[in-house]
């Protein structure tokens, strides 16, 4: 038995401390297991890294474990170690690390199993005579009612009891006494699917495309000794690459294994739930933000209990608490919703990776647009690679038109939001009962609210943009503090009535459609609109039952869904995010045009995709229109190979913000002079300069990019300052590893 366990509490210190395991708990205390320390004057709950017989302090100076957590949660020692991965390689504390292997619901201690009361006859002989003696008498109506149920359904929850019998707590109370029946407390599982209903679902006969990329997955399950541990499944959009991942979690639970799929959004995990259920029943559990901390302590509890084998969630259920994990599936690996924006700032997909090669589990990468580093690993070998040219069931994908937006401006000059063919296609699919969706990646009613007599412009006091203008709420918002303000009805600088709002969102585009093809039935999907699971499941219901003609979003709609009956896909601005100051903004763009234009033609009747552009010969929009992956990958990595950029080169940026500029700006300085010597002659340095949106919730943010090939010993240098270098007061300091955006 060890006689010491290293243990962190949760505080964020980045420290380990070992305390003496007393003789009553060894063999108790374990790897992953939580515990009560003593820690300065006070009780913590820590969590167990190592046990150890050795230890760096003097044992008479060490402190006993107190005792177990009174909830004594246990994380696999697999999950430990990967945390402790995370917390190296993101450059976050070990704590943080650790609090995102567990929900908060977990985590707390405080949300516990529910339970219920059961009732059952305690002698079937004795009931059966006590209802033949009392048959008839009014006075012992309820309480026959109760054995009556009881001895035709042997055990019934008390809820059902008092509804199904018609009575009080007062029978019940009575015939436990006499010692008719029994009652007992039983935990019951929260159940998010309680009223989701599905009809099963079988293996489909595979196309040889899909059958060739199971084949290769198949031999990954079987062989443990394998080179290669990640496939990448490219797949253009309806190839099926659902069905592969279904066939390949059956194959991976026949051979004993466990399973998780990661979905980049919570708005498509009720759809891909729906599907994996239909084939798998009750082997499926959801892990998600959207549960009530009840059901997700529950899920977790299933997972960890081995109730279940398959997981099915966004980012954070890639830590589901299986022992046997064979498979991982990151569906749209593209996804940036992957990375976490706040500590630990991991991105899901390489945790994935690095999960599956610790436990020896199979993963896969599915995506009609990959991203550039999965498609350089697979090139390159480091990855399998399977591809799915050709769409199932014997559709094709979409035809493209490019629409000049500088050529539909009407005699004025002025240019609409919608080109004259995009009207009369919608009006031409809607005449034929078909449905259609208008994709606009931008929010609310209006961009910038600006008076036209002294040029106000109304910006957010806290951030460096300009407020969104809202008219259904009739407020100016923004969208990075959140801070809201009424709409004025004068200008506030000169009070002129002259306001003009400039810019377009969804809201107005739902607004306008409404007026162009009345009387078709319009609905928006934004964060604005969906603010809760259900609000999602509905609107994709309703659209799903053809309860929608024109289906109007953001990219939470270019990605995942599934609906035959839409023939038409409208890109109202595909400029929007091409020249933001980012070397993946073209990447972004050519995935979200594939991707929303490959939610047309997806049925019987042949789709097609209106892109309108003020730039028709722009690299990005043409390769997309040709849905040529392959041209733009090879056009924009030339320049990424000549600037270093991922994934030729790895890029760390270290962010400084505070509220005072000089104090954030000299704090950022003396940094990068402190990590100057740790940047050999393949690190290039983009020196402290301030971020694209300088402030953020009234804090002024500097910045330095760093990119290259061997930044390990630049990564613990930049470790070692977060957790030990001075900094003025009020400046915060962070790492973002492997960062996905510049702003």
């Amino acid at each position: 038995m060890s006689k010491y366990a290293r243990v962190i509490v949760d505080l964020s210190l980045d420290r380990i401390f070992d305390y003496v395991i007393p003789d009553e708990l060894k063999g108790l205390v374990q790897v992953g297991g939580q515990v009560n320390v003593p820690f300065n004057r006070s009780l913590r709950r820590g969590y167990v890294l190592a046990l150890t017989d050795e230890t760096d302090c003097p044992p008479d100076k060490l402190k006993p474990v107190e005792a177990l957590a009174e909830t004594h949660v246990m994380i696999p020692q697999s999950l430990v170690k990967l945390g402790e991965w995370i917390a190296d390689y993101y450059c976050c504390s070990r704590e943080q690390a650790v609090r995102a292997l567990l929900p908060g619901a977990v985590r707390s201690g405080k949300i516990k199993h529910k339970t219920l009361k059961m009732y059952s006859i305690a002698d079937n002989i004795k009931a059966e005579q006590y209802v033949l003696e009392h048959e008839g008498k009014k006075r012992y109506e309820k309480q026959l009612a109760i054995l009556k149920l009881l001895l035709t359904h042997r055990e019934v929850f008390k809820d059902k009891v008092l509804r199904d019998a018609d009575c009080s707590d007062s029978p019940l109370k009575t015939l436990v006494k006499a010692e008719l029946i029994t009652e007992e407390e039983r935990t019951v599982h929260r159940d998010p699917f309680e009223n989701v209903s599905v009809i099963p679902d079988f293996p489909k006969e595979p196309t040889a495309e899909q059958a060739a990329a199971l084949e290769k997955i198949n031999a990954m399950i079987e062989d443990e000794k394998r080179n290669k541990h990640v496939m990448l499944l490219h797949g253009i959009t309806g190839s099926g690459k659902t069905e592969v991942y279904l066939q390949a979690i059956e194959k991976a639970l026949g051979a004993g294994k466990e399973a998780i799929v990661l979905v980049p959004e919570i708005s498509l995990t009720p759809q891909t739930v729906r599907r994996f259920r239909a084939r798998f029943g009750d082997r499926v559990s959801v892990l998600h933000s959207r549960l009530t901390e009840g059901e997700r302590f529950d899920e977790w509890t299933k997972v960890s209990e081995g109730l279940v084998k398959i997981v099915i969630g966004a980012r954070s259920a890639l830590f589901a608490p299986f022992r046997h994990l064979g498979l991982v599936i990151v569906d749209e690996e593209h996804e940036s919703s992957y990375k976490q924006g706040s500590h630990p700032r991991y991105h899901a997909r390489d945790v994935a990776v690095m999960r599956g090669a610790m436990e020896k589990a199979v993963v896969i990468l599915g995506s009609a647009t990959p991203s550039f580093e999965s498609y350089y690993n697979a090139l390159t070998e480091k990855y399998e690679y399977a591809e799915l040219k050709q769409r199932a069931e014997k559709c094709f994908l979409p035809r493209i038109d490019l629409v000049d937006m500088r050529m539909d401006a009407d005699d004025d000059g002025k240019v609409g939001l919608f080109s004259k063919s995009l009207v009369q296609a919608v009006r031409d699919r809607l005449f034929r009962g078909e449905q259609v969706i208008l994709f606009m990646n931008r929010l609310g009613f209006a961009r910038q609210m600006m008076c036209d007599q002294c040029g106000y412009v109304a910006n957010c006091p806290n951030c460096s943009v300009s407020y969104t203008y809202h008219r259904r709420r009739n407020t100016l918002s923004c969208h990075l503090c959140g801070s809201v303000m009424r709409a004025p009805e004068v200008c506030p600088e000169c009070s002129s009535p002259e306001i003009k709002y400039s810019g377009s969102g969804t809201e107005k585009i739902e607004s306008i459609a409404g007026e162009l093809f009345k009387p078709a039935r319009v609905v928006r999907m934004d964060s604005d609109t969906m603010r809760s699971a259900s609000s999602y499941e509905d609107a994709l219901d309703g659209f799903k039952r053809g309860e929608t003609d024109i289906l109007i979003g953001t990219q939470m709609i270019a990605k995942g869904l599934h609906f035959p009956n839409v023939t038409l896909v409208g890109v109202l601005n595909a400029d929007q995010g091409l020249y933001m100051p980012d070397f993946r903004a073209g990447e972004r763009t050519f995935q979200l045009l594939t991707q929303v234009a490959g939610r047309a033609g997806r049925g019987d009747v042949s789709g097609q995709v209106i892109i309108q552009t003020f730039n028709p010969h722009n690299e990005t929009i043409e390769y997309a229109a040709a849905h040529d992956y392959k041209g733009f990958y090879d056009f924009d990595m030339m320049v990424r190979e000549m600037l270093t950029y991922p994934p030729d080169g790895h890029l760390i940026t270290l962010y400084f913000s505070g509220p005072v500029e000089r104090d954030v700006r000299t704090c950022c300085e003396s940094y990068m002079e402190l990590l100057r010597p740790y940047c050999h002659n393949k690190v290039i340095i983009s020196e402290p300069a301030p971020a694209p949106i300088e402030r953020i919730e009234g804090k002024y943010r500097y910045l330095i990019i760093f990119r290259g090939h061997r930044l390990k010993q630049l990564r613990e240098a930049i470790r070692h300052l977060l957790f030990h270098g001075e900094r003025p007061k009020g400046v915060d300091v962070y790492a973002d590893v492997d960062a996905l955006s510049q702003m």
